[in-house]
C-alpha cells in the first residue's frame, strides 16, 4: 500500500513524511503572522480582541483533536496491521465525527458570545467589540476548521503529507490576499477591521477543506477515505476506539486553552498591551510550536504503524532521530528569542509601552522554547503507542502548575512572573515527557 511507513530507511522515510507536514506548519504560521501583521496597524486594542477571539478557536481546535487523534492513530494502525477495511472505518467515523462536532461548537458559540467573551472582563470597549465580532463569525463557521485538521491527520496517517500541504499552501495564499483587502479596505473595498479578518480566515479554512475533499474524489490513487458516507449510524466499535485514542488528547487541549484562558484573565489585569502581546507573542512562537507539532505529527503515524506490524527497533530510532531534529529548531529559536527580541517586536507593534512588552515576553519564553519542540514531538510518539491518557495526565498537570506558579511569581515580580511561570513549565515538561517515552520503549524492548 503507497505510503507504508514501515519499511524503508528510517531517517529518510520519517524525513519525506515530516517535510511537507513541516511546511505546512510554516505555513499555518504565516498565516497566524500575517493576520496579526495586518491587524497590528489597526491598533492594539484590536489585537487584544482579536485575541480574545482567538482563544475560542482555539479551545475548538482541542475538542478536535478527539476526531483527528482517534482516527489518526487507529488508521495508522490498521494499515500497519494491514487492515484495510478498519482503516477506512475508523477513517469515516472520524469524519463524522468531526463534521458533528464541528457545528455543535458553532451553535454553542453563537448562543453563548457575550458569555464568552465577558469571561476575560475587557474593560476597553474598543477591544471588547473586536473580541466579539471575531468570535461570532470565526466560531460561527468553525466546522471548516474540524473538517480540515481530522482530513490533515487521516492523510497523514497513510502516509500522504503532500496533498495537506498544497491545500494549505492555496489556503494561505488566499489569506495572504484577502487580509489586506478585507481589514484595510484599500481603493473601492470597504475597511471592514476585525470582521474582514476573521471572513478571511474562515474563507481561507473553507477552502482548504475543499481542496482536500477534492482530491479524494478526483485521483485514482488508494485512499481509505474514498467512499465515506457522512450520513450513516457510526458502529460502536469504530466509534469507541477513536474515543479511547481521542478523549484523552481532547481533554488535554482543551484544559491547556482553558488554562491559558486564565493566565489572560489575569493578564488583561495588566492593560491591552499585555494581552496583545500574550496573543502575538504566542503567534511569534509557533514559528517552533507548529514545526515541532508538524514533526509530531509525522513522528505519530510512522510509530502508529511501525507499532501496529510490531517493529519496535523503528519506533525507538524513530523517535531519536525526531528528538535531534526538533532539539536543534528549539534552540535556534531560542537564540533568535532572547538575542534579537526587539527586531521580532518590532514588526508587531508600534506603539512604545507594547514594544517593551513584548521584549520581556520573547526574552523569557526564549528559555524554553527547545524544551517545548521536545515536548509536542514526545507527545505524538506516546499518542503513536495509544498512550494518550498518560499525555493528558502529565501535560494537564504541569500545565495547571503555571496558574499558583504565576500568581506567586506575579505578585513578587508583575507580569514578568507570568511569562516565567509559563516558561519553567514548559522546560519541566520537556524533561519529563522525554524520560516517560525512554522508559516506556525500554521497557518494552
Amino acid at each position: 500500500m503507497e505510503g507504508n511507513l514501515t519499511k524503508g530507511p528510517i531517517l529518510k522515510t520519517l524525513t519525506k513524511l515530516a517535510i511537507p507536514i513541516m511546511a505546512s506548519s510554516f505555513l499555518g504560521t504565516l498565516y497566524n503572522i500575517t493576520d496579526m501583521a495586518w491587524i497590528g496597524l489597526l491598533g492594539s486594542k484590536a489585537v487584544a480582541g482579536v485575541g480574545v477571539g482567538g482563544m475560542f478557536t482555539w479551545l475548538s481546535q482541542g475538542l478536535a483533536s478527539m476526531a483527528r487523534m482517534g482516527g489518526q492513530v487507529q488508521v495508522a494502525q490498521c494499515i500497519g496491521r494491514g487492515d484495510r477495511e478498519k482503516a477506512h472505518g475508523f477513517a469515516q467515523a472520524a469524519v463524522q465525527l468531526a463534521a458533528a462536532m464541528g457545528m455543535a461548537y458553532a451553535i454553542l458559540s453563537l448562543v453563548f458570545t457575550k458569555q464568552m467573551v465577558g469571561f476575560f472582563q475587557l474593560t476597553d470597549a474598543e477591544a471588547y467589540a473586536a473580541a466579539m465580532s471575531y468570535t461570532r463569525i470565526a466560531c460561527g463557521l468553525i466546522v471548516f476548521s474540524f473538517m480540515t485538521l481530522t482530513l490533515t491527520g487521516l492523510y497523514t496517517a497513510q502516509g500522504d503529507s503532500k496533498t495537506p500541504f498544497l491545500a494549505n499552501l492555496i489556503g494561505l495564499v488566499t489569506n495572504m490576499i484577502l487580509d489586506p483587502v478585507l481589514i484595510l479596505g484599500p481603493g473601492p473595498f470597504p475597511k471592514l477591521g476585525v470582521i474582514g479578518a476573521a471572513i478571511a480566515t474562515v474563507m481561507a479554512q473553507a477552502i482548504v477543506m475543499s481542496i482536500m475533499v477534492l482530491a479524494i474524489i478526483v485521483r485514482k490513487k488508494e485512499n481509505v477515505l474514498k467512499g465515506i458516507k457522512l450520513l450513516a449510524k457510526i458502529p460502536e466499535e469504530y466509534l469507541s476506539g477513536i474515543c479511547r485514542i481521542g478523549i484523552p488528547t481532547a481533554i488535554q487541549g482543551m484544559a491547556y486553552c482553558a488554562i491559558s484562558m486564565v493566565l489572560t484573565r489575569m493578564v488583561s489585569g495588566y492593560g491591552a498591551e499585555a494581552v496583545a502581546t500574550q496573543r502575538v507573542g504566542g503567534q511569534i512562537e509557533s514559528i517552533s510550536w507548529n514545526t515541532a507539532d508538524g514533526f509530531a505529527a509525522a513522528l505519530n503515524a510512522f510509530i502508529a504503524q511501525n507499532y501496529g506490524a510490531g517493529k519496535n527497533d523503528r519506533v525507538r530510532k524513530g523517535y531519536k532521530a525526531a528528538l535531534w531534529t526538533v532539539g536543534v529548531w528549539g534552540v535556534l529559536i531560542s537564540l533568535a528569542f532572547i538575542c534579537f527580541p526587539n527586531a521580532i517586536a518590532d514588526i508587531f507593534f508600534h506603539e512604545p509601552k507594547a514594544i517593551e512588552t513584548a521584549v520581556g515576553y520573547l526574552v523569557i519564553i526564549g528559555f524554553s522554547e527547545a524544551f517545548m519542540c521536545v515536548e509536542l514531538t514526545t507527545v505524538g510518539a506516546l499518542s503513536g503507542l495509544g498512550r494518550t491518557r498518560l499525555c493528558s495526565i502529565i501535560s494537564i498537570t504541569f500545565t495547571s502548575a503555571r496558574i499558583p506558579l504565576a500568581i506567586i511569581l506575579g505578585g513578587i515580580i508583575g507580569l514578568s512572573g507570568i511569562w516565567w511561570a509559563l516558561s519553567a513549565t514548559s522546560i519541566v515538561k520537556g524533561i519529563i515527557f522525554t524520560c516517560t517515552f525512554l522508559w516506556i520503549t525500554r521497557k518494552r524492548g
